[in-house]
This record gives C-alpha cells, structure tokens and sequence, in this order.
C-alpha cells in the first residue's frame, strides 16, 4: 500500500482543480492504493481509450498518452498489458506508442470484433465515455455521440473482468461511481452522466494526469521509474499534433491537452518523478 504522504501527492498533481471543473474535487487518497492493489494482482490488461470528436473530425489529446504510458508501465512491471480502442482513434494511440517505443501491435482496433474479443484480468479505461443512463454517449457539451462512439464500455458491464475507470469530466466509463454527487454537482448535466461504474474511479483534473499518475504509483511499488520522461511527454505530443488529434477544449491541433499546453504536462512529468527524487 502506498504512504499516506505519496497518495496525497498523487491527488495533488493529478487531481488538484487546476481545470476548475468538480469531477477532481471528489478524488480521494484511497484511490490510488486501490488502483494498485488491483494493478499488481493483474496477470493482463488492457487499457481502453481514444474520444473521438464529430465536429473536428479527429481523436481528441486527452486518453492516448496516458493510456500508452501506463500501458508501458504495466508491461515494465511484468504485466501482459494491450491499448484497445476504436476504429476512429486507433491512428492516434499507435502515434503515441510510436513516440515512446511501446509495441504498435499492442494497439489494436478491437471495436470490430468485440463479441470475440479474449477479456484480461484488468480493464483500465482512460478517457472513454460510458453510456448515460438512455444509453446514448454525450460530450462535455452535452451532445449525442452515439454515432461515432463504439460500445467498448459493454467490456466493463459484462463484469468479467476488475475495471478502472479515469475521466475528468463524469461522462467516462467508472464515473458512474460518483454519480450522486456529479448530479449534485452539475445539475444540468445529469441525464449525460455515466452510468458505467468500475471497481474504481480516478477522478483526475485531466484524463492523461490520473493515468500518468497510476503509472507512478506503479513506480513507487516497484522502485523502478515506469512512466514517461519529459521528452517523451513532448514527443507524444508532438506526435498526436502530427496525426491530427485536437485538443477537447479548444478543438485545434496543436501540443496541448484540455486547454493545457506543454509546460504544464510537463511540470506534472516533473512532479511525479520528484516521488521517486528523480529530477
């Protein structure tokens, strides 16, 4: 289990409210040992990303960098890990396994042969929406996306495997979890919410921070640093911007995440390799 001083990092870093959103402020310090109790029992797992955005045409920057990074860090730490996502985003994943040397035939479009698809021990969804309760998928904004959104959160209801859930905004898979208090939260929003809950939720100030964050918690465990460098944060970002992905927030290419720009994902990098006195 991880110190109480460490889990309180960790939510510091990626669940502060830098985004000035409420999902984050629900984020608790028992999650993150809880999130690594079920990673280190995991003998496989696969970690579910990519939101596509309809009125950009294109993957938005949040979920695949962290989905690859902690994808990577459970690889390192001895776990058959996979990234599964659609037929839309899987470019934008494979760019950022690319960028960090994680295996592109580890990334797989699995949305067109679900019903086959072999479950592993563990499910880890980063950025990925859950269905509301109508069973239709909104963005943010609180549109349908049903239409360009396959059903890869039916992985989490079957039950047949531990599920993770990472979002930041209460439309995810898992953040059914705190349902009751998003619609308190963000009344206007409830009927978008997820009704996909997980075995348990990171609430996180951004998507990628609550994965990079897991990837570090991973590190601590372990004594050995899993998760990305700076330059490799830069190099996925560059990455994504070179195959077309759009921030969610702004909805233009360019290296940023949620209206976030570089520095900013990258003092997060700093700040979470600074638990293992790494510059």
């Amino acid at each position: 289990m991880l110190g109480s001083v460490c889990a309180r990092k960790l939510t510091e870093i990626a669940a502060g409210g830098d985004a000035r959103r409420g999902p984050s402020l629900l984020c608790e310090d028992g999650v993150w040992s809880s999130a690594l109790d079920l990673m280190r029992r995991a003998g496989s797992a696969a970690i579910i990303s990519g939101f596509y955005i309809p009125s950009a045409s294109a993957p938005e920057t949040d979920g695949p960098t962290g989905s690859v990074v902690l994808a990577r860090a459970l690889s390192r730490a001895g776990v058959r890990a996979e990234v599964w996502t659609d037929f839309r985003c899987v470019g934008a994943l494979a760019a950022c396994a690319d960028a960090i040397g994680f295996p592109r035939a580890l990334v797989s479009d699995v949305s067109q042969c679900m019903a086959s698809a072999e479950l592993p021990d563990l499910l880890v969804y980063v950025e990925r929406l859950g269905r509301a309760g109508d069973g239709a998928y909104y963005d943010m904004r609180g549109v349908d996306v049903s239409d360009f959104t396959p059903p890869l959160d039916e992985f989490a209801r079957c039950g047949a495997a531990r599920v993770i859930g990472v979002g930041d905004g209460g439309n995810e898979v898992g953040m059914a979890n705190y349902r009751v208090a998003l619609a308190e939260m963000m009344p206007s929003y409830s009927g978008c919410l997820s009704s996909v809950g997980a075995d348990v939720c990171v609430p996180a100030d951004v998507s990628n921070w609550g994965a990079y964050a897991l990837a570090a918690a991973l590190s601590v465990e372990v004594g050995e640093w899993l998760a990305q460098s700076e330059a490799e944060e830069a190099a996925m970002l560059e990455a994504l911007r070179n195959a077309g992905a759009v921030d969610g927030v702004t909805k233009k290419t360019g290296m940023s995440v949620d209206g976030f720009g570089l520095a900013r994902h990258l003092k997060v990098c700093s700040e979470l390799m600074g638990l293992m006195g790494l510059p």
